[in-house]
């Protein structure tokens, strides 16, 4: 299989250091200032005249040994594939991996072929929007699926929540290129999971890291400056560690059900003054004349999905700028996941005028998206949409934690306490990845220390975990 890519001359370096990294990174380090040409864009958006070059991106085999005597004897091999688009993937083989990468209470619902495919197959997350898909295909000699991993080349860093804008512009500043880069990721989704989807064996160890080694070949066949995997799973961060990535930290808040009966025993848990808060937040929506409703699959009618498309799009166009997801996405998606869905609107005079979208997993709700009708302010009904309507769902649903999204410190006030969040980052340039991993030991000391303080003098009347 071969991937057109297109081509410029490279920046002329510049002659001086940046004065962050000093010595650590010299010009001369950059491996795009060291080439005839380099990787510049892989879309027609590329600023300069391009000339069109194509890589090859077979990958190798890489064997597999047996963990009895007979089977030592012979050497069993993983082949490896590169597809553009996960429908090449049978949607059952795609999910299997998926659910044997899980904790059975852990289903994550955005590893599933359904979320994947409906970002591809309605235009969100495609070549022309700079997530050109590369994911990796894994089987065994009888040709069966052993693995698979969302894998993305992308030309840019939006849509991913882990952010190194400040590290392409470092890497541009030498001369260099920082994209295309390669992302294993969930597309605009901040929520952690595996990444490296693999059906469970005897020998899934040895399948994870050639799959992991597949990944980099692919990164080095492409020349690109550097191979990301944002919100990993705890353990596969600290395997990538042995695998020559730098290890990030990031924060988010999330809320934990402690086997509460209903919403009133949650708030018993709480400090005077945030438990007052709350309910006086509350009473807010009943005094606006506005009534919750959460609809949860064949509930959701495509006029809901209409109106939270308008509501999601008034969010973008005043927050964001540029919206990732097309109204064809949740038609889709939800038809796909179907109870997986929950939805809560916010209705006056039976009209829907604010909205925010979860999804359920095996033991969490995710939520995921707000917007609100464009004409109109209604004081505290983004914290009842997205916050207590979603610990609410989450009592009545036995789920044992609510993930609300990226960032947001008001959300501490309301039963949300702060968690680590991680990625893993493998950049081919020795001297930029000596920088980086110098940042990264102060970043994650300054996280570690931020997480300390806010659970030591967070919302709870008792330190809670």
């Amino acid at each position: 299989m071969a991937v057109v890519l297109s081509y410029c001359k490279p920046s002329p370096p510049l002659h001086r250091f940046h004065r962050r990294c000093g010595n650590l990174w010299k010009k001369q380090n950059v491996r795009s200032s060291r080439r005839s040409s380099t990787v510049t864009a892989m879309f027609w958006k590329s600023n300069k005249p391009a000339k069109v070059r194509e890589f090859d991106i077979s990958l190798r085999d890489y064997p597999l040994i047996g963990s009895d005597i007979e089977e030592r004897s012979r050497r069993n091999v993983i082949s490896f594939s590169v597809v553009s688009s996960i429908l090449e993937i049978p949607a059952a083989e795609w999910d299997a991996c998926a659910l044997d990468s899980s904790e059975p209470e852990s289903y994550n619902p955005f590893l599933m072929h359904g979320f994947l495919s409906s970002l591809e197959e309605t235009g969100c997350a495609i070549r022309e929007t700079g997530w050109l898909p590369l994911h990796i295909v894994a089987k065994d000699e009888s040709e069966s699926i052993l693995g698979v991993v969302p894998l993305y080349l992308k030309s840019h860093s939006y849509g991913e929540f882990v952010f190194d804008h400040s590290w392409a512009d470092a890497y541009r500043s030498f001369g260099g290129r920082y994209y295309p880069k390669l992302q294993c990721c969930v597309p605009f989704t901040p929520v952690t999971g595996p990444r490296i989807l693999i059906r469970n064996n005897p020998r899934k160890d040895q399948v994870f890291d050639a799959i992991v080694s597949a990944m980099t070949e692919l990164a080095a066949k492409l020349q690109v400056s550097s191979l990301h995997i944002t919100f990993p799973s705890g353990a596969e961060w600290n395997k990538m560690k042995e695998k020559g990535f730098s290890q990030r930290i990031g924060m988010q808040y999330h809320w934990k059900n402690r086997d509460y009966k209903n919403f009133d025993e949650f708030l018993m848990d709480m400090k005077q003054s945030k438990r007052k808060n709350i309910r006086q937040e509350r009473k807010k929506i009943v005094t606006q004349n506005l009534k919750m409703r959460r609809l949860q699959g064949s509930e959701i009618k495509a006029r809901h999905w209409d109106s939270f498309y308008d509501f999601y799009r008034n969010t973008t166009d005043n927050k964001w700028g540029t919206p990732y997801l097309t109204r064809e996405f949740f038609h889709d998606m939800a038809s796909k996941l179907g109870d997986k869905v929950l939805l809560v609107l916010a209705e006056e005079n039976d009209e829907p005028v604010a909205g925010a979208l979860n999804l359920i997993g095996g033991d969490t709700l995710f939520g995921r998206l707000w917007g609100c009708r464009p004409d109109s302010y209604y004081p505290s009904l983004h914290f009842e949409a997205c916050y207590y309507q979603a610990i609410e769902a989450a009592i009545e649903l036995n789920l044992k934690t609510v993930e609300a999204g990226a960032q947001g410190e008001h959300k501490i006030q309301r039963g949300y306490l702060p968690v680590k969040t991680y990625s893993c980052h493998y950049i081919f340039d020795e001297g930029f990845k000596q920088a980086i991993d110098e940042f990264l030991v102060r970043e994650s000391n300054q996280v570690n220390f931020v997480i300390k303080l806010l659970h030591e003098d967070g919302p709870f009347k008792e330190k809670i975990e």
